[in-house]
């Protein structure tokens, strides 16, 4: 677990959600959630591109471990880990928004960062 923050909720809840987040984060390639989440999602989803970029059968199957849809999976493989190809980590991009209408939450965006030409 790459973080500290319990986000409110027991370990197999919070690792859920996690990766669900994950999941839909590299298949959007964009996502608003709050500033805390997105602290916790950026690491993870950096690694699951890390293991796309090693490409080996091993990084395929640590990735479908944690990744929950298996097209997910082979996007992050074929396209998104070919782009940083060149880069050494820092995949992702988080922008605070301000605070949510409801409950005054400080709002962010996690975004994948421009790839490679």
């Amino acid at each position: 677990m790459p973080g500290t923050r319990k986000l409110g909720k027991p370990t197999d809840i919070r690792l859920a959600m996690l990766r669900q987040q994950v999941t839909d984060f590299l298949d959007l390639g964009r996502m608003q959630t709050t500033i805390t989440r997105a602290k916790e999602i950026a690491p993870l989803a950096e690694k699951m591109i890390t293991l796309g970029k090693k490409n080996t059968l091993a990084s395929r199957r640590s990735a479908l471990a944690f990744i929950t849809r298996e097209d997910v999976v082979t996007k992050v493989f074929a396209e998104t880990a070919n782009g940083y190809a060149n880069r050494n980590g820092g995949y992702t991009r988080i922008t605070r928004i301000g605070p949510r209408r409801g409950d005054a939450a400080e709002l962010a965006i996690i975004e994948l960062v421009e790839k490679d030409a």
